[in-house]
């Protein structure tokens, strides 16, 4: 792929394999590894920790949620090891069913696109419902749906600016969360050992003899443990947002790997650390009663106005999430309209490279979604959270198995695995190991009452994607999709 202007050529994009071959796109790259680290934490970082994990601790006890924790960032270590690959492989913008379309078929890319676009647009209306309650606290007199109209315009604004303020904005939003985890795990640490020197009363140490339950260290047997695991996975979706960033990154055979790296590192050190501290501090059976347990370890720590902080802390993640969100619905409609899948209008570019026709209908529709969760909560709704929360696992599967057949195809077609910029460890075991788990956690939740309806939703959900791409392309004309572009590329 030819480089753009001023971009040095990746080192593993070879003249003679197709495997590595994408379409030019005319997007800007200037985003950082500072940038991208952030755009992923701030997709991961959300009201799921900030106010769920009492819930997540009560199910699995306070040592099983840890552990819950660490399957999940397991999980999510194979994920980016494969999506390492691919990102600098394909270093296009909203690559996820670009990586399947070219590794394993053109109607699996396309069906993965409409998943994860979905999975976000669900989300942004949440987002700023979520946003618009929490205000209330300061703002009582002011509705909700005026908040959600506020909080969707200045998210939009920092979108169609640039890419570059889109980073930046995500930078200082996650930035913000960060500071709050780290400010817990530090004070709460302390605290678990009996130093307390903001607070009046000063309680002695606790060390950790809140993880001795009446029942056990597994109060609920492991399946609580199993059962919570699933959910840890929802909770660390978005973390695969670096691929998404990959067409507007500079440099992005240096800086997509490092970004990786990092965003696991981050994510295991202030997720696993988080949970660890409040299940030291908090009584296992009263986690799950309060607002935020983070609240919680900060008042019992001594930190004034803790709720009014944490409910700060609280809307930031919250919008940040939905910056996040909102970036991946534009990029994912504009790649999706290159690859002939969405109508044309959705390529078209500002003089900045900011899909703006793509991002004002993502935001139309998150709205349209917001309003479907108040008048069809229970039909409509119901069933567009259920393919969402289906597209997560769903969407890692595809990453994981598009670099299984990507390494595959790039060895056939003659490359040297030494050529490769970033190359997935311990191939092919570890894409095979993801998978596997991966598809353990689909087939659990049917075993879960409260998640099995993302099952009943999302797999005829991919079934009709399936459907409706052959009934448009037909077999053949499926496979001529991707011919013809792999000879743009070649061209360009």
């Amino acid at each position: 792929m030819t480089p753009l202007p001023g971009e040095k050529p990746l080192p593993n994009v070879l003249p003679n394999t197709t495997a590595t071959q994408v379409p030019l796109r005319r997007l800007q790259r200037t985003m950082d590894a500072r940038h991208l680290i952030m755009i992923a934490l701030g997709g991961v970082i959300g009201s799921g920790l900030f106010l769920s994990s009492g819930y997540t601790i009560s199910q699995a006890g306070p040592l099983g949620a840890i552990i819950a924790y660490l399957i999940g960032a397991f999980v999510v270590y194979l994920v980016m090891a494969c999506l390492g690959e691919l990102a600098v492989a394909y270093p296009v913008s909203g690559a996820f069913h670009i990586y399947a379309s070219r590794s394993i078929g053109p109607a699996t890319g396309f069906t993965t696109a409409w998943l994860y676009w979905l999975c976000w647009v669900v989300a942004l209306g949440s987002e700023f419902t979520a946003s618009g309650i929490l205000m209330q606290r300061w703002f009582p007199g002011v509705p909700v749906w005026l908040w959600c109209l506020i909080f969707a315009a200045v998210l939009f604004l920092l979108n169609a600016i640039s890419a570059r303020v889109f980073g930046e904005a995500e930078f200082w939003f996650s930035l913000v969360k960060v500071v709050a985890i780290v400010g817990l795990i530090v004070l709460g640490g302390a605290a678990i050992f009996g130093f307390t020197p903001l607070s009046p009363e000063h309680p002695p140490a606790l060390l950790f003899s809140n993880f001795e339950t009446p029942g056990g260290l597994f109060p609920n047997g492991f399946s609580g443990v199993i059962v919570t695991a699933l959910a840890v996975f929802y909770a660390f979706s978005g973390s695969e947002l670096i691929g998404v960033a990959a067409g507007e990154t500079k440099d992005p055979a240096k800086n997509i790997p490092r970004a990786l790296r990092s965003t696991v590192l981050r994510l295991v050190v202030l997720f696993v650390g988080a949970i660890a501290v409040i299940a030291a501090i908090l009584p296992y059976d009263q986690a799950s009663v309060t607002s935020s347990p983070f609240v919680d370890v900060f008042q019992y720590v001594g930190v004034p106005y803790a709720a009014d902080i944490m409910n700060f802390v609280i809307i930031t993640a919250l919008l940040s999430a939905g910056n996040s969100g909102l970036f991946s619905c534009a990029r994912m409609l504009f790649s999706l309209a290159e690859e002939g899948h969405a109508p044309k209008a959705f390529t078209r570019l500002t003089r900045r490279g900011v899909p703006l026709i793509a991002l004002s209908v993502s935001i139309l529709i998150g709205l349209v979604s917001l309003l479907t969760s108040v008048v069809a909560a229970g039909t409509v709704y119901l069933v567009l959270v259920s393919i969402a929360g289906f597209a997560v696992v769903a969407v890692w599967m595809s990453i994981v198995a598009s670099q299984f057949f990507h390494r595959r195809r790039f060895l056939r077609e003659g490359g040297r695995v030494q050529d490769l910029a970033y190359r997935t460890p311990l191939y092919p075991a570890l894409p095979i190991v993801a998978f596997s788990l991966l598809l353990i956690s689909i087939i659990a939740i049917a075993f879960d009452p409260n998640q099995v309806a993302a099952l009943y939703f999302g797999i005829p959900f991919v079934g009709a994607c399936y459907l409706y791409f052959w009934w448009r392309h037909g077999r053949k004309g499926a496979r001529d999709v991707v011919q013809d572009h792999e000879a743009e590329s070649v061209e360009a």
